[in-house]
């Protein structure tokens, strides 16, 4: 018999994950005084007026529970933002659902229409949250690669990916890591290869406001025969820049949401109540979001213009704030080695691009965040130009 002392053994739903890739270089980045252009998020402060919305939304009293699919106002602004972007009409009562973040709203679809044995296509590479998404709804997980150096989707690839099992595909359009963005007739592609089934499709466009050089964003809403059958993911945080404030949204027809909040209201139940009102208040006015692209081309463009000074190859950054970079000009170290060998040696944490592959495929290429303040991306391009 054991001590009533020991803490029982527990089997874990979740083996293989472990510390992550992007704690390990922040931790790395700061013991030793590096530039962190390893995680995603900016490291300058939204628009003042944001703030003030939200405080006079405390002020006013609104600080109990919401709604569970979200505060009125806020459905209401997302709806008709979808609908003037993308022309497609969610009802704001039935098909609109705020959410704590992207990544609670990807986990939320993924639970509430995947059953234990049910295949899910993801696209490697891809970001962390996918997979133990799927495993934790005892789904299983196929993998198919976009194809290496261009990291467009291969058609072919996917087609021999769908069994009778096939429940649903993810894709991620801008793309993380990659900064790729997926074409009108990309789109179309999968909208024509998904017709003859019945498979969901989860559309992850936290980035939808970050693609550059003049080209549209294609949203899955925009394509009829995609939006009949998917949960269209979006993210406050990355378009206002305050992702510690976890807000998210999902669109999705009716059907389809309403298994959807099935899921919601017993795993977060709803979300923050004055930033929601915040936010319906400041999506009043939509320069915030269309002006956003133009925002970080700029940056990307600073940032791609002092990287040209050095050995690493640019692969093209179409849209995110992310910009790859090939460094077989400059190493023949693995990936992960890299990228601790340029935090520790030079000065800047970048993520080895292995890391959004379960086999760690290696292609010699890190990802590094544009997303910094100018000085901060000046600091960075300095130490970088030492290559």
């Amino acid at each position: 018999m054991q001590p009533s002392n020991i803490t029982p053994p527990i089997e874990s739903r979740l083996p293989q994950v472990g510390t992550t890739i992007f704690t390990v270089m922040s931790a790395l980045a700061q013991q030793h005084g590096a530039v962190n252009l390893g995680q995603g998020f900016p490291d300058f402060d939204c628009d003042p007026a944001l703030l003030d919305l939200v405080s006079a939304a405390m002020r006013e009293g609104l600080n109990q529970y919401p709604p569970m699919p979200g505060v009125a106002p806020l459905r209401q602004a997302v709806a008709h933002k979808v609908e003037a972007l993308y022309g497609r009409h969610y009802d704001p009562d039935t098909e609109v659902t705020i959410t704590a973040g992207a990544t609670q709203a990807i986990l939320t679809a993924v639970l509430c229409c995947v059953h234990p044995g049910d295949e899910v296509i993801v696209l490697e590479p891809c970001y962390d949250s996918y997979a133990p998404n799927i495993e934790l709804a005892g789904g299983v997980v196929v993998r198919v690669p976009l194809t290496p150096g261009s990291f467009r989707p291969d058609f072919a690839r996917i087609a021999a990916a769908i069994t009778p099992r096939t429940r649903l595909i993810m894709v991620n359009s801008p793309h993380n890591p990659s900064a790729t963005v997926w074409t009108a007739a990309e789109m179309q592609q999968l909208a024509n290869l998904l017709a003859p089934t019945d498979i969901l499709l989860i559309s992850d466009e936290v980035y939808e406001h970050m693609v550059f050089d003049g080209v549209p964003h294609v949203s899955a809403a925009s394509i009829p025969a995609l939006a009949s059958r998917c949960f269209v993911v979006s993210s406050f945080g990355k378009t206002y820049h305050v992702t510690g404030w976890k807000v998210g949204y999902v669109v999705a027809p009716a059907p389809l949401m309403a298994e959807f909040r099935k899921v919601h209201q017993f795993n977060v139940f709803t979300v923050n109540t004055p930033m929601q009102h915040g936010l319906a208040r400041y999506m009043a006015e939509p320069r915030h979001y269309l002006e956003l692209p133009a925002f970080y081309q700029r940056k990307r463009d600073l940032f791609r213009a002092g990287l040209a000074a050095t050995r690493l190859r640019m692969l093209p950054s179409e849209g995110s704030y992310f910009q790859c970079v090939d460094y077989a000009l400059v190493s023949d170290l693995p990936e992960a080695k890299f990228c601790e060998w340029l935090t520790t040696e030079i000065g800047v944490a970048a993520i080895p691009l292995s890391a959004f592959y379960a086999d760690g495929f290696e292609q010699r290429i890190a990802r590094l965040c544009f997303a910094k303040r100018d000085e901060t991306l000046q600091t960075a391009l300095q130490r970088l130009q030492k290559l």
